[in-house]
């Protein structure tokens, strides 16, 4: 093997040239030698002409004996004996083709193993004269190959987890899904209970830490045959394959005993659950799908599972994607309801307590579809804040109350209307606009609207509320606080508000029929609490003759429920109040609403 530097062969002595030959054949030795990549100089009939040093010095670094060579060596049988396979004869065909100069360069690309880790090289070889030598070099490429390998394994895998990532996954998912065998493919689709709460509470640096800690848990507790993968967030994929609904319900299983022991986290020992949806394409339907709905029959199933109460695992069946397609031609048709007049609006009276009297009205939307008859909020508003048509729908709300109340005014009839606002209106950043602009057309003055919110809704973003909220105030439209009592909004948030009404959660008035109860003192807190904020106190979903008596007793300013009146369409609250004025009302809150008549 050559050690030692500059050129180790010559194709024929320089000495017995003449003078321009010897010259030529001096410079082309130093032009090779200058090469920095290994250069061999071929003949015609491939035999080693001239190797350049670098070649001597890549053959010692790599301590391989094959790629040694000498003056006159037969390189196509070097070549044969580092590989031998098809790609190998077909590059020498093609060397064999350029000597002959039928074509003008050869590139090949090749691996070579190595006990220091294989090493890729770049052949390139070009024709240099009439007699069929030909240049040959090969560039060592291995940094810029290990560069690409990884930048493709990082395109393909979660930087957090190091697992593959939702790209990667698909191409896993659809590849079983085209084996020729048709075996079933199962993936379970798997979202953390309670992990923004981790997030919000100890930090996205330890939300990140618990990540980690579960994909390795996952990880331990699946076959060999089987891919866990990061969706995204909180959201893990595990691909089954060969597996049918009882081995994935198993493997379910297993998934939900990566949280039977504690995570450790900041300090602290954190218990946790996930939610678990299970969707397997048999034999018989691999061919039929694509990853793209396997995933989503299994989020549908997630969904399901955390919707029956969290810590679950359900098995996909085709309801799951009717009752979702349901909702999508039902968001659809949202969207043009509006414009097709299908809308209404329900009044339910709010009644002051110290003197019985009707002193306003809660708008509350409903749905006239053409096909499923009077649906009720519920049935339509959460999908309004999905599909972003909450902010048009609260705005046509606006602009039908007010009128509304406008012309009650104009026929005497002094009510105050309250309208509800979600929490995606704030962010909008048009809600003070839309309310002045609704008060306007309508010609009301601001103190006849209330808009309400939700106690979540306010703690989502109270700074953002309180500037809104108190424009709204100072230019007389008054804030009602809703559902005070079924979220966990700090009380120092809370007396930042700029409200002057706090109601009562209905959940709170339920169990208040007699004055004593955990509720009733629940209740009495919610008053004293209004009033120290220096608001009034509303109680809303008064069911029962008892229950609005507790609602005074506790010193309530107002209340509304179904024992009062129902909600109802505009022309017949305007019976309904005129009835309640009617002079056998007007004593102890008209004898408590008359007990319920």
């Amino acid at each position: 093997m050559p050690r030692r530097p500059g050129a180790t062969a010559l194709p024929l002595d320089v000495r017995r040239r003449d003078g321009a030959e010897r010259s030529s054949a001096l410079v082309l030795e130093a032009v090779l030698d200058a090469l920095p990549s290994p250069t061999l100089l071929l003949d015609a009939d491939g035999r080693v002409l001239l190797a350049n040093s670098a070649w001597a010095v890549v053959a010692e670094f790599l301590d391989d004996e094959r790629i040694a060579v000498s003056l006159g060596d037969d390189y196509f049988a070097m070549a044969r004996g580092l590989s031998g396979d098809a790609r190998t004869e077909a590059l020498l065909e093609e060397l064999r083709e350029l000597s002959r100069g039928m074509r003008t360069t050869v590139s090949f690309d090749y691996s070579l193993a190595n006990p220091r880790g294989p090493r890729w090289f770049h052949l390139q070889a070009s024709r240099v004269d009439q007699a069929g030598q030909i240049v040959v070099t090969h560039t060592d490429v291995t940094s810029r190959v290990r560069a690409e390998e990884a930048s493709t394994w990082q395109a393909r895998h979660d930087h957090l987890t190091q697992l593959p990532n939702r790209a990667h996954l698909h191409e896993l998912i659809d590849a079983e899904l085209r084996r020729p065998e048709g075996r079933p493919v199962t993936v379970l689709f798997l979202d953390v209970d309670g992990f923004k709460d981790v997030n919000d509470s100890l930090g996205h640096e330890v939300g990140d830490d618990l990540l980690r800690q579960l994909a390795g848990r996952l990880s331990g507790r699946t076959r060999a045959e089987d891919t866990v993968g990061r969706l995204g967030g909180d959201e893990f994929v595990v691909i089954c394959r060969d597996c049918d609904t009882a081995g994935a319900e198993a493997l379910a299983a297993r998934c939900q005993s990566t949280f039977d022991d504690p995570f450790p986290l900041a300090g602290r020992s954190i218990r946790l659950s996930a939610s678990i949806g299970v969707a397997t394409a048999g034999a018989a339907e691999v061919a039929e799908l694509r990853s793209t709905d396997l995933v989503r029959d299994a989020d549908l199933a997630m969904y399901a599972a955390k919707g029956a109460g969290r810590n679950r695992v359900r098995l996909f069946t085709p309801d799951l994607r009717s009752a979702v397609q349901q909702k999508a031609l039902v968001a659809a048709e949202l969207h043009s309801a509006i414009d097709a007049g299908q809308l209404t609006l329900h009044y339910q009276p709010v009644v002051y307590l110290p003197t019985g009297e009707v002193t306003g009205v809660e708008a509350l939307v409903r749905w006239q579809h053409p096909v499923r008859g009077l649906l009720s909020p519920g049935e339509f508003i959460p999908l309004a804040e999905q599909n972003g048509v909450i902010a048009p729908l609260t705005r046509w709300v606006l602009a039908e109350a007010t009128r509304q109340t406008a012309a009650w005014t104009a026929q005497g009839l002094q009510l105050i209307a309250a309208v509800n606002i979600s929490a995606a209106h704030f962010t909008t950043g048009t809600l003070v606009s839309d309310v002045a602009e609704a008060l306007a057309a309508a010609g009301l003055p601001a103190d006849r609207l209330i808009v309400e919110l939700t106690e979540t809704s306010v703690a989502q973003d109270p700074d953002a509320a309180a500037a809104q909220l108190a424009t709204l105030r100072v230019s007389g439209v008054e804030v009602s606080i809703d559902d005070f009592g079924s979220g966990f909004s700090s009380l120092s948030q809370l007396v930042r508000m700029p409200a002057g009404v706090l109601k009562i959660d209905r959940s709170l008035v339920a169990g208040s029929d007699s004055p004593r109860s955990q509720s009733a003192a629940a209740m009495a807190a919610v008053v004293g609490l209004a009033q120290a904020c220096g608001m009034r106190s509303l109680a809303e979903g008064v069911e029962t003759a008892a229950q609005l008596a507790t609602a005074v007793e506790l010193g309530c300013s107002y209340a509304q429920g179904h024992h009062i009146a129902r909600p109802m369409p505009a022309e017949d609250l305007v019976r309904w109040v005129a009835a309640r004025r009617a002079p056998r009302h007007g004593t102890a809150t008209a004898e408590l609403i008359d007990a319920g008549t």
